[in-house]
This record gives C-alpha cells, structure tokens and sequence, in this order.
C-alpha cells in the first residue's frame, strides 16, 4: 500500500506557484455574487437607446438585481452557474414631443445559465408618457430588447473570460518554478470554517496508508417540493440521477450495490435502503486518500407540503469539509431542484 504522499499524484504538491487544488481535481467555487452586481450595474445603468425620428431613451437605474452566480472548477472543468431578477427603470425623450415626461421599467425575470440569450425575456412596463410614451414602449419591447441581450451576452462572456480565469491552475509545464514537491498533510491544513461543521477531534481513523487522518462530521437539512417518493427515485432511479448529474452514472441501486457519479470523481457502495425513508451509503472523492471513505445518511420525511432531507456525513478529512458541503450544495441540491422543479430555494 502507498505511503502519504506517493501513488495519487492529486495529492501531492506539483511545479505550482500557488500550492493548491493540485492537478485541479478539487472542487473549488468562486462566489460571482457580488462581482455580478457591480458588472450588470455597469453595464446597464446609463445605456442609451437611440432611434432616429422617435426618440432617445436611457436606462437610468437598476433597481432590483436579486439572485446568485458562482462559477466552479471540477477535474479542470469551468462549470457556471448564475440565475438572476432584474428591474431598471427607464426614461425616454421623444423627438415628437420633448417635453413629454416618459419612463417605466424592464424586468428581466429569467436570466439564468439555463437559457440562451435570445430565450431571455424582457418585459417594458409604461409607467407616464401617455401615447407618445406607448410608441416608446413597443420600440423598446420590439427593438431595444435585442440592445439589451447584448449587454447580457457581455456579462456571460466576461463572466467566463475573466472572473474565472484563476480557478484553473496551472499545473506541471505551465509554470516554471522550483522543482519539488511538497506532501500535503493534514496537520498543515487550517482547520478553521465559516460554516456549522461539528468538529470530532476525537474521530482519528488509522488507515493503513501508515498515518492518521483527522477528520469530521457535517449535517444537512434541505427541504424539496416534491413527495418522498419522488426524492428518493432522484438518488436511486438511473434516468433520473443521469438528469441532476448531466453525464453518464454507475449505479447499482441494492445493498452492497456500487455507484460512481461526475465521471468517477464520487464514488461508493449502497450500505442500506429503505424506500422512501432512508439511504445509507459509503461516500468518497476521488481525490481523498486511496481507500478511505466517509459515511453518509440521508433521511427523508414527507411533511404536508414539501419533504425534508436530513443528510449527515461523518469521516470527512478536515481539509474536505467546506469543499465537500459546497459541492452537496452546488451538484447534488441545487441541480435536483432545478433539473425537476422540486423548489428553486436553497435554505
């Protein structure tokens, strides 16, 4: 059996300037949120939509831009993810009477990975202007909408083009640098997190890799509109874990039953299954130590108008923890409550 550090290169510091995410196996999530907002601000407020013999009009504000964006790098593949609510108000000068005051808002409900720029809608509400003011709304309705598709495909574009260009690493060969290699331990790693992990100190696993591995627990709740049925076939039907997953699965849905998801990254074995109620399986990533696998529960309980999933997770590597709550979060989560409708809301 390898020793820490030889065999699993992903576990073993290359040519890296930076010393992390080795050979990009991890996931690793930026947060866009807050990038976002200031780039669709900028690109939005001021614009200007000009039309000869009908009119000037300005987007003056963007008054409400409510949602998420994050982009995510799984075995070197940029992933993003963005879902946004926007309202801008507007105001339009009309070369027929220019003293007319006119304005409204767009709302733009639907901008979101999920729809091609030209699948965006983009609504024109009038808001004062009269009929010279309806003339307005229907160009912008008609012809502006398009000017502003434009300014949405920037935002994806910059987006995927420069917000996320450092989730990549480089590895061996892109970057010269001193030539070593530096073995990862779990003592070196910062143990501290912002999220609600019980830390279990006492929880040291001896593997036969010929050391310790600290490691801890995390709990989960997540609430579905759907029934426990539903839920329960979104981990164990295959067409269905094929739909969340976007890509081929491994899955034998019995006890002793093996499955490998996102092309090998998860892994495991079916310990016990109660339809409907409960899912018991071993659970790793590929990149964690060879051999070790974590425990992982998932209760579900119909309530009157949604189900409750209760997951816990225990013999994770304390470096693995907020890496490996992201990703229930991000890939397993989100993607089913989207993929199915079973509620948008994440809580």
């Amino acid at each position: 059996m390898a020793k820490w550090g030889e065999g699993d290169p992903r576990w073993i510091v290359e040519e890296r300037p930076d010393a992390t995410n080795v050979n990009n196996w991890h996931w690793s999530e930026k947060n866009a949120g807050s990038w976002s907002k200031d780039k669709l601000k900028s690109l939005f407020e001021g614009m200007v939509i000009e039309e000869p013999g009908l009119g000037r009009i300005t987007l003056k504000e963007l008054t409400k831009c409510e949602g998420e964006a994050t982009v995510s790098n799984r075995k070197g593949k940029l992933i993003f993810f963005y879902e946004w609510v926007l309202h801008i108000d507007w105001m339009a000068t009309s070369y027929e009477d220019p003293k007319k005051d006119i304005k409204g808002t767009i709302e733009i409900p639907n901008l979101s990975e999920e729809n091609d720029p030209d699948e965006i809608d983009v609504s024109v509400s009038l808001s004062a202007g009269g009929s010279v003011g309806d003339k307005i709304k229907e160009y912008l309705r008609k012809n502006g909408a398009e000017n502003i598709r434009e300014k949405i495909v920037q935002y994806v574009d910059t987006l995927k083009k420069e917000y996320a260009t450092d989730l990549i690493k480089p590895t061996k060969g892109q970057a010269v640098v001193k030539q070593s290699k530096t073995l990862i331990s779990p003592a070196s790693v910062n143990n501290s997190s912002n999220m609600s992990v019980r830390k279990t100190t006492d929880n040291i696993e001896k593997m036969d890799l010929g050391c310790k591995i600290g490691t801890s627990k995390i709990n989960v709740t997540q609430t579905f509109k759907c029934t426990a049925d539903e839920l329960y076939r979104a981990f164990t039907q295959r067409e269905m874990v094929v739909a969340f997953t976007r890509g081929d699965v491994k899955l034998e849905v019995e006890k002793g039953g093996k499955f490998e998801f996102f092309g090998g990254n998860i892994s495991g074995v079916f310990e016990s299954l109660v339809p409907n109620k409960q899912i018991v399986q071993t659970w790793r990533f590929k990149s964690w130590p060879s051999g070790h696998y974590s425990t992982v529960t998932i209760d579900i309980e119909q309530k009157e108008d949604c189900t409750e999933l209760r997951l816990s997770q225990s013999g994770i590597p304390y470096n693995e923890v907020d890496r490996t709550k992201e990703g229930w979060r991000n890939y397993y989560w989100e993607s089913i409550k989207r993929t199915f409708g079973f509620g948008a809301i994440l809580i």
